[in-house]
């Protein structure tokens, strides 16, 4: 989950890079930066730091400021695509698609799409962590319900928007990531600053996926080695003008070798809508679709073959279909890449 995240960092840091130079050489500037090594290792050692916050109840800002970035930039990719189409005056694209070579290559690109919708919704990876964090009263499921509710409507919405427009503004020649579309748009900044959202969100997405790990694994060993030092001493550093920094020895180690094999791995699987692919495919049936739909089937008490019993079955499978269909397509342009 965590390659969701670095991806798009470095396609980010690419897209920001590349408006400024040619902003200032002109549009014709060529303004290369394939250079992934050093932007993943500074947003690893970004993460190291961030990565020594206690746990998921010292993160209310992380997250808010993490929301504010993502309703920032998704309502400037949306206001941005429907100003381009009005200013076009008509909607580019067609409804069948970006065109292919073969019927195969349209078959893959088919397969690829859904992956990428379906990693568009990997909203239960983080929904445990998120109840986890819920106070009582009222009652967490009755939170949980309304927030979820919420949340996938919101999303839902701005996904939408800028799917739409984004593609009705460029047709097929429409970006992986959107804002690069308007590159020389006036004022430029407007899309330079979209952009740096993407970035701190993605950094505060980074720990939302992570210190879920961190704490079943620091609480694992605590509970392993109850008397032992380095699990359970803390040392205090004071820093002018900074309150005390409180660090334990394990969890620094062990968090920080953490962010440095993942940045390790996102290293060598530096692609964006093909490794995005995978991971929403691999995601998506297992954790949106099957288990929710067992554990219902487990608490209503549903009974086999009935109407309920049927449509929940088959709603299942059709997304296990896509989940094959998506991880099929995604696996085969990773391997082109």
């Amino acid at each position: 989950g965590l390659m969701i995240t670095y991806c798009p960092f470095i396609y980010v840091c690419r897209a920001i890079r590349k408006s400024n130079c040619r902003h200032r050489e002109g549009r014709e500037a060529p303004c290369a930066y394939d250079d992934a090594f050093y932007p993943m290792l500074l947003y690893g050692v970004v993460q190291v730091v961030m990565s020594q916050i206690p746990d998921m109840h010292n993160m209310d800002w992380v997250s808010i400021v993490s929301a504010i970035m993502s309703f920032t930039y998704a309502f400037i990719g949306f206001a941005l695509g429907f100003t381009q189409v009005v200013e076009n005056g008509r909607i580019e694209g067609s409804i069948t698609g970006l065109p292919a070579a073969t019927p195969a290559n349209k078959l893959w690109l088919i397969f690829e799409a859904l992956a990428d919708i379906a990693f568009s919704y990997p909203y239960p990876i983080v929904l445990i962590a998120i109840q986890d964090t819920l106070k009582s009263p009222p009652p967490e499921n009755k939170t949980m319900k309304r927030a979820s509710m919420a949340a996938v409507s919101i999303t839902t919405f701005f996904y939408l928007c800028c799917g739409c427009f984004g593609y009705a503004a460029f047709g097929d020649n429409t970006p992986g990531n959107l804002l690069t579309g308007f590159e020389f748009f006036e004022p430029y900044w407007i899309v330079g600053f979209a952009n740096a959202c993407i970035v701190l969100h993605l950094v505060g997405g980074y720990q939302v996926y992570s210190q879920p790990q961190f704490a079943f694994v620091e609480r694992w060993f605590s509970r392993k080695f109850p008397s032992n030092w380095l699990m359970n001493d803390l040392y205090s550093f004071k820093f002018p003008m900074f309150p005390p920094l409180r660090v334990n020895l394990f969890r620094l180690c062990f968090r920080t070798a953490y962010v440095a094999s993942t940045t390790a791995i996102a290293m060598v699987f530096p692609y964006f809508n093909q490794v995005l692919g995978v991971l929403g495919a691999v995601n998506f049936w297992p954790l949106s679709v099957y288990f929710p739909v067992e554990m219902y089937f487990a608490q209503k008490k549903i009974r086999a073959w009935t109407s309920k019993w049927i449509a929940l079955r088959a709603f299942s499978f059709a997304g296990f279909l896509v989940t094959v269909a998506g991880l099929i397509g995604s696996i085969q342009g990773l391997g082109e890449a």
